[in-house]
């Protein structure tokens, strides 16, 4: 009986780590680098990259709307939650991705978006990310890769809130949307260009 039991306890382990290791490893990062329609087209074609969801991060007001975001008073930023597989992408790819695709020397702007809530800013969540992060932002200015010196922000993970249902897939619902026609469509296609290797 002892014997049994002995057996069964193993099999019963056996069987959970097997199944916790047959399990997809899913890591979270959180990146704002202005309009959410633009990072979230880039990012959800990234192999790797499982889920994205648009929404505000890093200011005071709980539960904010677009508009009351939009005002810049929130302190929010607009950003994508990206959920994704390191054991397809590394958080490093992710890094490289956001700072080729998003201006990092513009303090609250985008463009003509204006604003803190276009900021650029990556919200770490765990202390690995703060580091890879501020060895990567250390690397670019070193190697001058931008004209200008990186003022995009490292902090910690704040309470992220998703943004309006339509707002997701905002380009795929909006094509013709001029907004999207010139800003980002193009900014989409340079980045298939420069990351073609990378997509799904």
């Amino acid at each position: 009986m002892k014997s049994f039991i002995k057996n069964s306890i193993f099999t019963i382990v056996i069987f959970f780590t097997l199944t916790m290791n047959s399990q997809p490893k899913k890591e979270t990062a959180i990146f704002a680098g202005g309009c959410f329609w633009c990072t979230e087209s880039i990012f959800k074609n990234l192999k790797g990259v499982e889920s994205i969801v648009p929404g505000y991060t890093g200011g005071k007001r709980p539960n904010p709307t677009y508009e009351q975001v939009s005002t810049g008073a929130t302190g929010h930023a607009e950003a994508v939650k990206i959920i994704y597989n390191p054991d397809q992408i590394s958080y490093e790819e992710l890094l490289q991705v956001f700072f080729a695709t998003h201006d990092p020397t513009t303090l609250n702007r985008q463009g003509n978006d204006v604003g803190t809530q276009y900021r650029s800013a990556i919200f770490y969540t765990t202390p690995e990310q703060k580091e890879k992060a501020e060895a990567y932002i250390k690397f670019l200015n070193e190697s001058d890769v931008f004209d200008n010196y990186i003022v995009t922000e490292v902090v910690p993970e704040a309470p992220f809130y998703e943004a309006e249902e339509y707002h997701k897939n905002y380009l795929e619902k909006n094509p013709d949307n001029p907004y999207c026609q010139y800003v980002v469509l193009p900014k989409l296609e340079k980045f298939r260009k420069q990351f073609k290797s990378k997509l799904k």
